[in-house]
């Protein structure tokens, strides 16, 4: 198992980092906070995890240990796969979704696109005894810390834009043209999914250039 990768990174797009690793320029998979934190050229340390398929292998890339031990624990649940598993991550931390299932918390689950209220009901099942408590400072300090989860989406995504290299007001501008598709997944779901938000912007930057 490739436990993590070290290096200068290579290249960004919406999904993936390409870090290079010993002159090999290796392909991780990320949640796009992840994609966020990252620069091209600087160095990065991501903690990864394999997953093995008959076609395919593919590196799945965290920003610590504690987000691929739940990412691995994640897909122990049956129907979670590793696309499902870095979806929960993409939009809840380690801590809130681990918040989420001691607390029986099913509107934070289907927060997250791919699962409705059945599947959330059976996750919370499964993964109640797997997950473990949340690791933030005890009481409800704590809990409050892991209930926000992550930044709001247009924190998320203007990082995210500006970690692929776009200019602070190129990301404001590409933000205020998704806002629309945003407040309508927001009013329908009560969500704003960050990594197709992301590849409409992006999409919305490549028309104004």
């Amino acid at each position: 198992m490739i436990a993590f990768v070290s290096g200068p990174v290579a290249a960004l797009a919406p999904t993936t980092a390409v870090v290079e690793v010993g002159g090999v320029g290796m392909a991780v998979q990320c949640t796009p906070n992840t994609i966020a934190a990252l620069r091209v050229g600087e160095p990065a340390r991501l903690a990864t995890s394999l997953v093995v398929r008959e076609d395919s292998l593919t590196l799945y890339g965290f920003a610590d240990d504690d987000e691929r031990q739940v990412f691995e624990l994640l897909q122990t649940a049956s129907g979670v796969g590793p696309r499902l598993a870095q979806a929960m991550l993409g939009v809840h931390s380690p801590d809130a979704l681990r918040l989420a299932v001691s607390t029986g918390d099913e509107k934070a689950l289907t927060a997250v696109p791919g699962i409705g209220k059945k599947g959330a009901q059976k996750l919370l099942l499964e993964l109640k005894d797997k997950l473990g408590a949340p690791l933030g400072s005890s009481g409800l300090v704590g809990q409050r810390r892991a209930a926000a989860g992550p930044a709001p989406w247009t924190e998320q995504l203007s990082a995210a834009l500006v970690g692929l290299g776009y200019a602070s007001r190129e990301a404001e501008e590409a933000v205020a043209a998704v806002t629309p598709q945003a407040e309508a997944a927001l009013a329908e779901t009560g969500s704003a999914p960050v990594p197709q938000l992301l590849r409409a912007a992006l999409q919305t930057l490549n028309r104004a250039r």
